[in-house]
């Protein structure tokens, strides 16, 4: 066999040239750019992780601005409002209330969390007060108690003066708010505007007129200020669907509007509120703007006004004095005030009323003195 000779690499037997020739390779090898024949990485990882980021700081501050700080049209705390849960009201119907007088986020905010603390079947009916700020846990837990825990019951009657509501006050917390107290709380109007900006017609006078009938729950921390504020809250929740364009075209201000549905209140029944009061608005636009409404003299002399002490030239006298009394004569109630807002269209000035048979009162309507002086002497 022939023999074959061991073929040697360049490598394997190198001189002083090889060996310098391949560390002259080795070192271009490392220091080359060799980018542009590397294999290209995809940006989408990189796009979903940013978006994702995004996404839960911009959900961290959603959380943040609904949950550590409330809406803005929550009602601040130093405000009160009051809502009444009727017999048969599911979650549903209770959340509404909270967000109408703005003690809740949304219905179904409260909805979820009544659900989720399993007490859809324990709210219990009544008429409750809810400070600005009260969490939600802790309206729930109220509406759970009842409207007992929340306090002593105030019951203040349409028709009823500031002095017979200031006495109300005092009975219903035991005297712990006392009737001078209430009384000098509600003194003053002026004092009160800045929170109730619908009371700037009312002047210097005192709140007569705007302490709205209701049965209120009066917490233990509650002084007279607070009970005040709550009644004009309730005044400002309950007149908030009324207009007051009619009242408004006749001349009137929001003040004079309520001073003519206390008189209303006072002589009308609840069925011819609206005709009562278009015999007033009748009387007022007349060539003879008298009133002549016994009730505004007995506001003045506190009973029942004697022939000579309606005719007497004294301040409430409306047989005297053209126009309004100067000053609301009770607190009227929704019904009223909804009269003197939307009055019956009539051609009326007079309306003459007796007791009946069955304890309530017969209503006669005239357009003419001589009509008003025949249901009179016919009766």
């Amino acid at each position: 066999m022939p023999l074959h000779r061991k073929q040697l690499t360049y490598s394997e037997r190198p001189n002083h040239a090889a060996r310098a020739a391949h560390a002259r390779g080795d070192e271009l090898f490392r220091t080359y750019d060799t980018s542009a024949i590397r294999p290209k990485r995809s940006k989408a990882p990189a796009i979903v992780a940013a978006v994702l980021a995004l996404i839960v700081v911009a959900l961290a501050a959603f959380l943040i601005l609904r949950f550590v700080n409330p809406p803005a049209d929550l009602l601040p705390e130093g405000q009160t409002a009051v809502i009444t849960v009727e017999q048969g009201e599911g979650a549903y119907n209770v959340g509404q209330s909270l967000e109408e007088a703005k003690l809740v986020a949304s219905v179904d905010a409260f909805v979820d969390r009544v659900r989720e603390l399993s007490a859809e079947s324990a709210l219990i009916p009544g008429t409750y007060q809810f400070a600005g700020g009260t969490s939600l846990d802790d309206i729930i837990a109220t509406l759970k108690a009842g409207p007992a825990a929340t306090g002593d019951t105030l019951t203040v009657p349409e028709g009823l003066t500031r002095e017979a509501t200031a006495a109300a006050v005092a009975q219903a917390t035991n005297g712990r708010v006392s009737a001078e107290d209430f009384l000098a709380a509600s003194a003053d109007a002026s004092a009160w505007v800045g929170q109730f900006p619908f009371l700037e017609s009312a002047g210097t006078n005192s709140l007569e007129g705007f302490l709205f009938p209701k049965t209120y729950s009066v917490t233990v921390g509650d002084d007279a200020n607070a009970i005040v504020a709550m009644m004009l809250t309730q005044f400002q929740t309950e007149t908030a669907g009324l207009s007051f364009a009619y009242p408004e075209s006749q001349g009137l201000s929001l003040y004079e509007t309520v001073t003519l549905a206390s008189i209303v209140e006072k002589e009308a029944a609840p069925e011819n509120r609206a005709t009562v009061a278009s015999v007033f608005y009748n009387r007022l636009a007349s060539d003879r703007p008298y009133l002549e409404s016994d009730a505004t003299t007995a506001y003045e002399v506190g009973h029942d006004p004697t022939a000579d002490e309606v005719h007497a030239d004294t301040p409430y006298s409306t047989y005297s004095n053209p126009g309004l009394p100067p000053t609301p004569i009770c607190s009227p109630s929704l019904e009223c005030l909804t009269a003197v807002c939307e009055p019956e269209q009539t051609n009326y000035l007079f309306f003459y009323f007796k007791p009946n048979a069955s304890g309530g009162m017969d209503y006669f309507f005239s357009e003419t003195y001589d009509e008003h002086q025949r249901a009179i002497a016919g009766n």
